[in-house]
């Protein structure tokens, strides 16, 4: 079965795939991380969770793939049933971090196979499936590659099929460009948006880029926050595929402006706490 075949199709836009229902997060030394957190996510949607540093991004996100779980407050997945993140099994989430945390020692081809492997998939069985998810982000020549030989770009690549081979339901990305330079970053943002508009997957990104949050997106979260909390929703209604045509648009600007505006409300509401 290919990736393509795994994802859902886009007729199914929309249908709630994930519900966080007033989700709070204290850590143990009192910082609350979250607050009141309430937030649906439709399958297929690409939505960009922006805020300042310290608005529980990330926490949201690491509690939507169980690596956490919620002080109060449930996090739903209504299909097929009510479970919650950390109840989900192997392969409906797939996590792409800040660093691409691959293993130094092993080939490209074996970093990928990793999350296969520890499902107990020998190599031989998991061979298609690998070249799949490394041909789908243009490395299917770099398999027998080592990280060391890879640029930055490269590694967050891998790092993104690795991801992808599990044939997740939600793809869910922590910055996952932000230490790349700008040319690289737009480059990784186009082959993104092509993917996830050829194979219809549900993503949620984080980021603190307006531009970037604008260009990806189907709908923007702004956060502000101590505590973390959704402050405004913008949808992104441009047409796809997107491209340097809409990066230079009159409506890329304007959306560009409207989400500045809401970012500097949540940076204020921050201050005033």
């Amino acid at each position: 079965m290919s990736l393509a075949a795994s994802s859902p199709p886009s007729a199914l836009s929309g249908r709630p795939i994930v519900r966080l229902e007033h989700v709070s997060k204290t850590f143990s030394n009192g910082t609350i991380a979250l607050k009141d957190m309430s937030l649906t996510i439709g399958a297929g949607e690409f939505i960009s969770l922006l805020g300042p540093s310290g608005c529980g991004k990330s926490t949201a996100l690491r509690m939507l793939a169980g690596l956490g779980e919620p002080s109060s407050g449930k996090i739903v997945w209504p299909d097929p049933a009510e479970k919650s993140a950390s109840d989900k099994s192997e392969g409906e989430i797939g996590f792409v971090f800040q660093e691409p945390t691959l293993m130094p020692w092993a080939t490209v081809f074996k970093n990928v196979w990793l999350p296969l492997r520890l499902k107990g998939i020998s190599q031989a069985a998991a061979r298609p499936r690998v070249m799949e998810a490394l041909e789908m982000v243009g490395l299917d020549k770099f398999a027998d590659s080592y990280p060391r030989e890879l640029s930055g770009g490269m590694k967050m690549r891998v790092s993104i099929a690795r991801a992808l081979v599990t044939r997740p339901r939600i793809l869910l990305m922590d910055e996952p460009f932000a230490a790349l330079d700008e040319i690289t970053r737009q480059k990784l943002n186009d082959d993104l948006l092509r993917l996830w508009e050829q194979f219809g997957w549900t993503i949620v990104f984080v980021t603190h880029s307006v531009f970037e949050s604008v260009y990806l997106s189907s709908r923007i979260v702004v956060m502000a926050a101590r505590p973390g909390r959704v402050i405004d929703e913008i949808d992104v209604d441009a047409p796809h595929p997107r491209g340097i045509g809409f990066r230079t648009s009159q409506a890329y600007g304007d959306y560009c402006r409207r989400a500045s505006e809401s970012l500097l409300s949540a940076i204020g509401a921050a201050d005033h706490l």
